[in-house]
């Protein structure tokens, strides 16, 4: 994939680099340009499933959903001086705003559209509209 065809695929966004697809973000991780941090809390890891090489950093923290203290911290240390971080969480809300907060750390930082579930769909379920599972890259339990 060209560098021009990859620009394409970033989606402006307010106060961090862009929101990426699923597909982009995996380029990105396996190519060693990023580093994908995932910030569902330890439980959704746990019980929902698991992104091979990614960084656990929780935004909030189970079971109260209170901010996580240690999050600027740990994401500093999980985040390599001069690679971009790609964001996950469950649907692609908690993930912008943990975006905001590394840009305003000095790191460059994307979205990742959709999260690991995607969209509730009329049945008020998730995972069968978009999301990182559902796209068919790679997971575990």
């Amino acid at each position: 994939m060209n560098h021009k065809t990859i620009t394409q695929q970033i989606q402006p966004a307010e106060g961090y680099a862009g929101n990426v697809l699923p597909e982009l973000a995996w380029q990105w991780l396996q190519s060693g340009e990023a580093v994908l941090v995932d910030v569902r809390t330890d439980a959704e890891r746990e019980w929902v499933g698991k992104v091979p090489g990614a960084v656990a950093v929780a935004w909030k923290q189970w079971p109260t959903m209170a901010a996580n203290p240690d999050f600027d911290a740990q994401l500093r240390a999980a985040v390599p001086a001069g690679k971009k971080v790609v964001l996950l969480c469950r649907s692609g809300v908690r993930s912008v705003a943990a975006a905001q907060r590394a840009t305003g750390l000095g790191i460059e930082a994307y979205n990742i559209l959709e999260g690991f579930e995607g969209d509730v769909d009329a049945n008020g379920q998730r995972g069968n509209l978009g999301g990182w599972r559902k796209r068919g890259l790679p997971w575990h339990q």
